[in-house]
């Protein structure tokens, strides 16, 4: 299975709109002490049109220079799933001062570092995933009344939160830690500094997780992102036994579901990311349960076609055919302006749509940080 992805501590937002598509590039997690802003000229954003955008981080004036490419052309609606498949969009509810609003899922974007509450509202995106705080410290963290300005535009907010892993960047991070662990506390991460593998069944963790979800709650979310699902997968590799540490993933997913149901309303989203498998587990609860699931590198490892997607295809669809979300994360834009990064990109949103997913086409190259929007074409027929 693919590595979670976590991106380079300047924010990115690449996105395409396609109907049910939009490309946007920040990848989970932080580097602390960093800071940046991401200009945006969100009058480009609109979801309430069918016209197709391709965005692109903006180091230097980039344009396709093929006429055609630039141009507008007559658009056509997504790909229709057969017969056997679910619809592409799905209706979902956040409870709004005591009313219930109706929202169709047609697009999302993920913007987590320095995120700009006025440029998520004015976007026209369907559902925004976005950190509960603008740094990741409790210093930043968004005031009720910006989710509110989120909502209220139309936008349904969805926060972050990694429940395999500590953050040594979080408000719950003690630094003696580093050198007497707590017995939940496991390994570095070897590829993101400063992450940590957690004995998510343990209690104590829990009791962290659970006052992030307070938090969480109190800003007004209306569901939450749980990142590191998959990290049953690590510790069935490191001591433990897969059935067991898959088990009590499903009965961590299921306590957080109920727990913010209880709080937040029974319309509190809940979306795993990655860690498809583990409806392999289930006996019918956890997928009864859940609002949705996003994975990565589904039908792209970058910018070849994915290992792992005849393993993740078919839970992915069972999901759909549940009549639940399924966003979709490859990172297939080199980021350049050839024709052939468009018709890959365009690609990769066209397999999403036939299988019912909602895409969401991600930068390889994460080092950028402005966005200037340049009109898109119709997908390959």
């Amino acid at each position: 299975m693919p590595e979670v992805k976590r991106y380079i501590p300047i924010v990115i937002l690449v996105a395409v709109l396609l109907v049910g598509g939009c490309l946007l590039d920040t990848h989970q997690g932080y580097q602390p002490n960093e800071t940046t802003s991401s200009p945006v000229q969100p009058s480009y954003f609109n979801g309430s049109t069918n016209s197709t955008f391709f965005s692109r981080p903006l180091t230097s004036t980039r344009a396709f220079s093929t006429e055609t490419i630039i141009k507008n052309l007559n658009q056509t609606e997504a790909p229709t799933p057969s017969s056997n498949e679910t619809e592409t969009t799905s209706s979902v509810f956040f409870n709004e001062s005591q009313n219930l609003t109706s929202l169709i899922i047609n697009s999302w974007a993920y913007w987590l570092q320095n995120a700009s509450p006025l440029v998520i509202a004015e976007s026209g995106f369907d559902l925004i995933v976005m950190d509960y705080s603008r740094d990741g410290s409790d210093e930043t963290a968004y005031s009720s009344e910006e989710i509110d300005l989120i909502k209220n535009a139309g936008v349904v907010p969805i926060a972050y939160i990694s429940i395999g892993e500590a953050e040594d960047y979080r408000f719950y991070w003690k630094e003696e830690w580093k050198e007497k662990p707590p017995a939940w506390l496991g390994p570095e991460n070897p590829n993101w500094e400063g992450n940590y593998a957690v004995k998510y069944w343990d209690d104590e963790w829990k009791e962290i997780v659970f006052e992030y979800f307070d938090r969480i709650i109190a800003q007004g979310f209306a569901g939450v992102y749980l990142d590191k699902v998959d990290e049953f997968e690590y510790w069935g590799e490191n001591g433990y036994n897969e059935n067991w540490t898959a088990r009590k993933m499903i009965e961590f997913i299921l306590e957080i579901a109920n727990y913010t149901r209880s709080k937040a309303g029974e319309d509190f989203l809940i979306i795993p990311q990655n860690g498809e498998q583990l409806l392999e587990y289930d006996d019918g609860r956890l997928l009864k349960t859940i609002s949705g699931w996003a994975s990565e590198d589904v039908f792209y490892d970058g910018l070849k076609p994915s290992p792992w997607r005849d393993e993740k295809v078919p839970y992915l669809d069972t999901v759909v055919k549940a009549g639940k979300l399924v966003l979709v994360v490859d990172y297939v834009d080199d980021g350049s302006s050839s024709e052939e990064n468009l018709v890959r990109i365009l690609d990769f949103i066209e397999k999403a749509h036939e299988r019912g997913y909602i895409p969401y086409a991600a930068m390889e190259d994460r080092e950028l940080d402005e966005l200037v929007i340049i009109p898109g074409v119709q997908p390959p027929k």
